[in-house]
Order: structure tokens, then C-alpha cells, then sequence
């Protein structure tokens, strides 16, 4: 997973600690939204994957009231709260655009192209995000 926080940060142009706090609020909401059984194989093809999830603080919705009223919506609100987190996090909408992209590269690479297709067109609104 260091690897890839480093290439995510390189790619984006922040920080490791930044890049990991992203990476940490995408898999969350993936995790939240995505399919059980593809999200399953995902986190099981990027080595550190869980480990990371399970060390996180995100609360999958962020940014208070709004946040937790977004993230209890699911589908397109839970993407706009995850959406959300990134930005309180610090990030700009092309630094966020870096991350989801290295991120489903690397996916890509380790799962397969159709897991992740899967995953992306099960969750209503990530592709307007992406």
C-alpha cells in the first residue's frame, strides 16, 4: 500500500499523508457503496487495502449536518459526502480527479478491468464525479 500512497502522492502532487487520507475516504465509500462481492475482491487484490479501512477515522459523510444528511442518502449523496471529506480534507477537485484515477489504475492492474467497471457503474453518481 505504500507503494501505492507514494505514486497516488506523485501523481497529485501532495503529500503521503494526504494522498493516504484520500485513498482511506475512497475504499470507505467504495466499501459503503460498491458491491459487497466485487468490493470484496478489490480490497483482497490491493495488499494493506483493509488494514487501512480499518485504521481510518472517516465517517464515510464528513462536513456535519449536511455531510451526515448526504452520506445517509447513499447513491449520489454518499458520493457528494465522500466528495465533500476530500475537499475538508484539503484537496481541489484536479487533485481529487489524480487520486480516483491512479487509484482505479491500480485497481485496474490487480483486480481486473471489469471488477472495477462493476463497482464504478454500481454506484449511482461516481461517474459524474470521476
Amino acid at each position: 500500500m505504500d507503494e501505492l500512497i507514494e505514486r497516488i502522492a506523485s501523481a497529485a502532487g501532495i503529500s503521503p499523508d494526504l494522498a493516504q487520507t484520500a485513498v482511506r475516504v475512497i475504499l470507505n465509500f467504495l466499501n459503503k457503496e460498491g458491491p459487497e462481492d466485487k468490493m470484496s475482491m478489490l480490497m483482497d487484490a490491493l495488499p494493506g487495502a483493509s488494514d487501512l479501512l480499518e485504521g481510518g477515522e472517516s465517517s464515510g459523510g464528513g462536513g456535519g449536518l449536511l455531510g451526515g444528511l448526504m452520506g445517509s442518502m447513499g447513491g449520489m449523496g454518499g458520493a457528494m459526502a465522500a466528495l465533500n471529506e476530500l475537499n475538508s480534507a484539503g484537496l481541489e477537485m484536479g487533485q481529487i480527479q489524480s487520486v480516483a484515477q491512479e487509484l482505479i489504475g491500480t485497481a485496474k492492474e490487480s483486480v481486473g478491468e471489469e471488477v472495477v467497471d462493476e463497482i464504478i457503474s454500481s454506484v449511482p453518481g461516481l461517474n459524474q464525479v470521476l
